[in-house]
């Protein structure tokens, strides 16, 4: 019996493969991964804090604007204060409906990785055609903006069709974000070159934490330090990437805030021994260390 495979890596177990270091001789790397999303009014996709009404669905809606004109904000001097960088996964819409808000956080020298045009859509449900034009339009508008072309991908909702892998290697990416299956960078295969896939987080991510599964912003910082320490510990015996996702619409809330606050404040007090990074800047060092690419 033939059974469907995705054909982008082959199975290779943790244990058997060769052990590296992150810069300086660390073994743990973390970074940051800031959702900075934008939502249509009255129809699209969203995530919701209740169930909605009938459209238009202001509750939902005027929730998600929160963390954008205030939710982001408050981020921001969290991560100033604690002088902690990030991988801005970004909407490209963001410039015409948030003017300011992406360029604040490349003020502060933060990566701005592509997530598509608005998180109202999902480029799975596209065919080809139409998903190489939103991946087109998305990094015209980042490298209009930045300068240069965002080197890595998430799609919204974490969304692929069969060939996104493979159209994003062709539109120039280096990484993508959205396969969640290590701890561990790993080189997929596309038909035209390998594609760089960095862990992102599922689990200590926001989203699937408290809006799906009702944890407390607390419960879902102790489980961000759980997991920082069994990784701290893991990553004795190798080379480990540990994400942490977050929204500002969810934790820029104050009662979220706080605990977030202290969580990261005991990340950023063990800094002699992590490697505190961006995704892209993983990306960088794999790209250098001259891994076999499957």
């Amino acid at each position: 019996m033939t059974v469907p495979h995705h054909g982008r890596y082959p199975y290779s177990a943790l244990p058997d493969r060769p052990v590296y270091d992150w810069p300086g001789g660390r073994r743990l790397a973390v970074y940051i991964a800031l959702n900075l999303e934008t939502f249509e009014f009255g129809s699209g996709l969203g995530a919701e804090l209740a169930p909605g009404g009938p459209q238009p669905d202001v509750l939902n809606y005027a929730w998600r604007d929160w963390g954008n004109r205030v939710g982001a904000w408050r981020l921001r001097d969290l991560l100033e204060t604690l002088a902690l960088p990030a991988s801005v996964l970004a909407n490209s819409r963001l410039y015409e409906d948030c003017p300011g808000l992406i360029e604040a956080f490349r003020a502060r020298g933060d990566e701005i990785v592509g997530h598509g045009r608005t998180n109202a859509e999902r480029q799975g449900d596209l065919d080809e055609a139409a998903e190489r034009v939103l991946i087109a339009e998305a990094t015209q508008a980042l490298t209009r903006g930045e300068g240069r072309a965002p080197g890595g991908w998430l799609g919204p909702w974490i969304s692929q069709s069969r060939v996104t892998p493979d159209l994003l290697a062709e539109a120039g990416y280096r990484y993508l974000l959205d396969w969640c299956h290590d701890d561990q960078p790993i080189w997929f295969r596309t038909r035209t070159r390998p594609i760089l896939a960095v862990p992102y987080p599922q689990e200590l991510n926001d989203i699937p934490a408290i809006v799906a599964r009702k944890e407390t912003g607390r419960a879902f910082a102790q489980a961000i330090r759980d997991g920082f320490d069994e990784m701290l510990a893991q990553s004795a015996k190798a080379p480990l990437v540990m994400g942490i996702a977050l929204h500002p619409y969810i934790v820029g809330q104050p009662h979220r805030l706080r605990p977030l606050r202290e969580v990261l404040a005991y990340i950023a007090g063990h800094r002699d021994r992590i490697w505190l990074t961006t995704a892209g800047e993983i990306a960088t060092h794999i790209e250098g260390q001259g891994i076999p690419k499957g």
